[in-house]
């Protein structure tokens, strides 16, 4: 019985752990291509992961997503030390294009282009396939710095 105890504790303490460190996103966006993420809490991305952050603050997010936005989830494109550059609205990572801006949101509204240059050292260029994606093409958002980031993420569905 004491045995059954034991067990019983170490399980408990093991999904609890796994309950700490983990998160289930449903995606409500059309982004990302995927519905559903199992996020991995604390975990820094590497090239080509899903990453998962808290946007900054600003009145254009405010707008569009109330003043509370839910974290958003984008590809990592760019590591620390690439190269970012803009060929007219054309986005590129040490000369692979990746993106294409929109001068304007779906409301009309201007959009900044982001940043040229390296990719800060702990900072990210994140972006999505999507044509509308709001991400690190733009100033709004711009690069995902460490401190921003949840975790990574996997598709689950």
């Amino acid at each position: 019985m004491f045995g059954l105890f034991i067990a019983g504790s170490v399980l408990l303490s093991a999904i609890s752990a796994w309950r700490d460190d983990h998160l289930l996103l449903i995606n409500t966006t059309g982004s990302l291509p995927n519905w559903a993420f199992l996020i991995q809490r604390h975990k820094l991305p590497a090239r080509g992961d899903y990453v998962f952050f808290d946007p900054p603050p600003s009145t254009l997010l405010r707008r569009h997503f109330g003043a509370k936005p839910r974290m958003f989830g984008k590809i990592v494109y760019g590591m620390p030390g690439d190269t970012i550059s803009h060929v007219g609205r054309q986005v590129a990572v040490n000369g692979h294009l990746v993106a294409q801006m929109k001068p304007l949101t779906r409301f009309g509204e201007r959009l900044t282009p982001g940043a040229t240059g390296p990719v800060p050292q702990g900072c990210y260029f994140a972006a999505t396939p999507h044509k509308d994606g709001f991400d690190s093409r733009y100033a709004e958002i711009g690069f995902v710095c460490a401190r921003q980031v949840i975790g990574t993420g996997e598709p689950i569905l």
